[in-house]
């Protein structure tokens, strides 16, 4: 990934082409990807999301997030309103460098944390210059 692939993102609502059988607003969730010596940890916001609601999969270099948003029934008459419930929709396109057979994913508090390990060649190493 280089700077220019990557965007800032607000909470905006996804227009898809394709139906869904869920009549629920889909959002895209903001993410923030920090890069460390041997992986990539990718930080995505998805409140109300539960664990096992949450679908990771990569297939063809593509990694795509969902997470799916069970609306809660309000309690009673809304003053105010900010708050949108809805589905959760975001896809990447992963490079050589991430070993994709590795990427592992944990959930607490909204925040799904996605750990891409980078492949061995794509790992700094330090070479010893050994004397003749």
């Amino acid at each position: 990934m280089t700077d220019k692939d990557l965007q800032l993102q607000e909470k905006k609502e996804v227009q898809t082409q394709s139906e869904s059988t869920r009549n629920v607003p889909l959002f895209i969730p903001a993410v923030d990807i920090y890069e460390k010596e041997s992986s990539l940890v990718l930080l995505a916001d998805m409140p109300g999301v539960p664990m096992e609601d949450v679908e990771i999969d990569v297939n063809n270099d593509q990694l795509t997030i969902r997470g799916m948003v069970t609306a809660e029934e309000s309690q009673g008459t809304a003053l105010l309103r900010e708050y949108t419930v809805g589905d959760y929709y975001r896809q990447f396109t992963l490079s050589n460098v991430i070993d994709q057979s590795k990427i592992e994913a944990s959930m607490k508090d909204g925040v799904l944390k996605l750990v891409l390990p980078k492949a061995e060649a794509a790992k700094p190493r330090k070479i010893t210059v050994q004397g003749a």
